[in-house]
């Protein structure tokens, strides 16, 4: 498994931990820090393959609790796998959809053998044991696997973190000795809530089967920002320093800022997206919501600056009108310019690693970003 799969670090920030690296995949290099965008059921909403390339996304995820349901995995393998059913040559990541089952906590049944939940589609009871999510991944055939996992919300006490953690550790045995495929990485997750030492303890559940990348789960869950980048900072030193580094559904900028800040490699989140396509951009001064009034006849871009395809060709007027007339195009511009300026945020972050001033960008950008 190993042969397809390695990471190398370039450069690391002497004050932060702050990594510039080049993870090599199956399908791919992946220059590290990097944002992930998420496709959840195969396409990142609104866009098509060519413009996450012209927005330079090197990695996309797409979920396997949706798959499973929705075409089914049977489907996908027919049609050659994942990246060929939705035309991606670059590498893909699977969720194992543990959050999704998290997220669907009244639908849900948790035993030592796996999850029982209710299809949000039609009802339909469904199980997926930790077998099961390796067996759908193997047949979307993406290049990194997640295992089942339990996520703890922010809220959760210590004896059911605890109890998520005793899952987790389970799951993540089973999920290894099922997963045979030499062309997909399996990255085991840390959780433990917001307890330091089981995050601590989850860790070294972890570190025997982290060949190639390691996870943080059930973080950004509902606690304070403060909170998770107090845990990052206690894990930092415990985690592998020669393997990617993966914190999940994290995608604001000010926190991909401080995640990056704190060794973590890559990140990914539908924030972007979902707030496209509510009208809202990310600038470099925070949100820009574009149904104000003052910005009907705004014929300026939506940052200036911006190398992305929306900025290069429409203005803010143009874009609001869209949005209050309800155009589909208008969300598609905003994820667009959404989802570039988080690439372009990682690349300037990297570029400032291996140029020995990521300290300087760090503060210079969240003194500017008020979120």
């Amino acid at each position: 498994m190993q042969k397809y799969f390695s990471f190398e670090i370039e450069k690391e920030c002497p004050k932060t931990g702050a990594r510039a690296g080049v993870f090599h995949t199956p399908h791919g290099d992946i220059l590290t820090p990097v944002f992930m965008p998420v496709g959840t059921q195969a396409t990142v909403k609104g866009l098509t393959v060519e413009m996450l390339k012209d927005l330079k996304a090197q990695i996309i995820l797409s979920n396997t609790y949706h798959l499973f349901l929705r075409p089914g995995q049977d489907i996908i393998a027919k049609a050659g796998g994942l990246h060929k059913f939705m035309n991606w040559d670059r590498p893909i990541l699977t969720d194992s959809g543990g959050f999704q089952v998290f997220s669907l906590a009244k639908l849900r049944k948790l035993t030592d053998d796996g999850v029982e939940f209710s299809s949000h589609i039609n009802g339909e009871r469904r199980f997926i044991s930790p077998e099961k999510c390796i067996e759908i991944q193997n047949a979307l055939g993406s290049d990194i696997v997640m295992q089942l996992d339990v996520c703890s919300d922010a809220g959760a006490s210590y004896a059911e973190a605890v109890e998520a953690r005793r899952k987790t550790k389970l799951w993540l045995e089973r999920c290894y000795a099922a997963q045979k495929n030499e062309k997909q990485m399996l990255f085991p997750i840390i959780q433990g809530a917001v307890f330091k030492d089981l995050r601590r303890a989850c860790i070294q559940d972890c570190l025997p089967y982290a060949k190639c990348g390691i996870a943080i789960g059930g973080l950004s869950v509902g606690e304070e920002k403060s909170v998770m980048y107090d845990i990052l900072s206690d894990m930092q030193p415990l985690l592998p320093k020669d393997q990617p580094r993966y914190l999940m559904g994290v995608g604001s900028p000010d926190c991909l800022v401080e995640g990056f800040a704190r060794g973590v490699d890559m990140m990914d989140c539908v924030l972007p997206t979902r707030i496209a396509r509510n009208g809202t951009a990310f600038v470099k001064t925070g949100r820009l919501v574009i149904k104000n009034a003052k910005y009907k006849e705004d014929f300026s871009p939506l940052e200036e600056g911006c190398d992305c395809y929306a900025c290069k060709h429409y203005t803010r007027a143009y874009i609001r009108h869209l949005i209050i007339a309800g155009e589909m195009l208008g969300a598609t511009l905003l994820s667009i310019h959404n989802l570039r300026f988080l690439t372009r945020l990682a690349e300037q972050s990297r570029q400032a690693i291996l140029e020995d001033r990521f300290p300087e960008f760090k503060d210079e950008f969240l003194s500017n970003f008020k979120y």
